[in-house]
């Protein structure tokens, strides 16, 4: 699930606050837009722009079900519980970034190299 960092371009004097803007919503695009030399950074702000995205995705597809399936309530219910998942998905990329390593999450991690 992770994966050693790529050989880095030059490190920026910032690194380890860019990467922790990048697991932190829209204000991935802070390093996105400003460390474009820097290609970990880089990485991990497309990273955190697609885990942002998928998200996005999953709350309103997850909203509509709530509306939808008479079980509405229980699923309800488990609306913080993958909130709290969530958030440790972000705290875990960016320890893992911080520590020059990249949290790897299936499907989602490989959209991140290819733009």
């Amino acid at each position: 699930m992770t994966e050693p960092a790529a050989t880095p371009g030059p490190a920026s004097s910032n690194r380890g606050v860019m990467i922790v803007l990048s697991y932190l919503w829209i204000l991935a695009l802070v390093p996105l837009l400003t460390e474009k030399e820097d290609k970990e950074v880089q990485w991990h702000a497309k990273h955190g722009i697609v885990l942002m995205v998928a998200e996005m995705a999953f709350w309103i597809l997850y909203t509509i079900l709530v509306n939808i399936i008479p079980l509405g309530c229980l699923m309800g219910a488990l609306s913080p519980l993958v909130g709290l998942v969530f958030f440790i998905v972000h705290i875990a990329a960016i320890i893992k970034g911080l520590n020059g390593q990249r949290l790897m999450i299936p499907y989602l991690s490989e959209y991140a190299s290819k733009f």
